[in-house]
């Protein structure tokens, strides 16, 4: 608590003297710019983590940065999307998992949680749909990988339920609304976002004036494809989920679902 204190005391001694004129337009209001969706971990701060500047954000955090689709509950998550959405006019979601996520190895042993943290249990509930496609498709992956594959899976699982919400549905059918899915490394500080063009988790540059390591990675991307292509003559789009999987990711799935249908 002393910590917070002294904290508190600079932020009132040095912030806010250099930020008189900041403060003093957000009495009147606010208009950030990012609906930014996280996880609680204490490893994970979408404001340090962007640099972003005090009403620059308006976050969602809650264990496993999870949207349960529309009606599925009456948590906080729905009415803050629809208002960030429909009241400030945000333009612009960011859904951000982390590797190491707690929630996410708590998904991978479901069943345990039940009698330990029912509330935890029953909030895992609402990404079901990630828990089975990893348990489905992913199974020959040892521990860490599966998590990490849960933690990018989880990601997309939310941006669909997020979809479900009317107010959403309508922006994205007007082209008023783009939707961002994020991974930050705790070790490293990296974040990866996820491309649909390459349907991969790559450095999130600019597509129009791609930074060196950006177009660094395409070009990999580019050639792991080919090659792999080359290699086992299988065509990316007759791979399942092609449309927003990286081809490793796909093949591992086919090769699950080809292993599965011979046993």
């Amino acid at each position: 608590m002393e910590k917070l204190l002294s904290g508190l005391r600079k932020f009132q001694s040095t912030y806010v003297p250099s930020h008189k004129a900041l403060l003093a337009e957000l009495a009147k209001g606010q208009h950030p710019r990012v609906l930014f969706i996280s996880c609680s971990d204490s490893r994970v701060d979408p404001s340090i983590i962007t640099q972003a500047d005090i009403g620059d954000l308006f976050v969602i955090r809650n264990a496993g940065n999870i949207i349960p689709p529309y009606e599925a509950t009456n948590g906080g998550e729905g009415a803050t999307i629809e208002y960030a959405i429909a009241a400030l006019n945000i333009k612009q979601v960011i859904v951000c998992g982390h590797t190491s996520c707690g929630a996410m190895k708590g998904l991978l042993q479901l069943g345990e949680l039940e009698e330990k943290m029912p509330l935890v249990y029953s909030w895992l509930r609402h990404t079901e749909a990630t828990r089975r496609l990893v348990d489905e498709h992913y199974a020959q992956l040892d521990k860490t990988g599966r998590l990490d594959v849960l933690v990018q899976e989880n990601v997309l699982t939310q941006i669909e339920n997020l979809r479900t919400y009317p107010v959403i549905h309508s922006r994205l059918h007007r082209g008023d609304l783009s939707i961002h899915a994020w991974v930050y490394n705790i070790q490293s500080g990296a974040v990866l976002a996820y491309d649909s063009e390459y349907h991969a988790f790559v450095p999130p540059h600019s597509k129009i004036y791609p930074e060196p390591e950006y177009k660094e990675a395409l070009e990999m991307l580019d050639q792991t494809t080919s090659a792999a292509e080359e290699d086992d003559h299988i065509p990316s789009s007759h791979l399942p989920g092609f449309t927003r999987l990286s081809r490793n990711q796909a093949k591992r799935i086919y090769q699950g679902s080809a292993a599965m249908t011979h046993q």
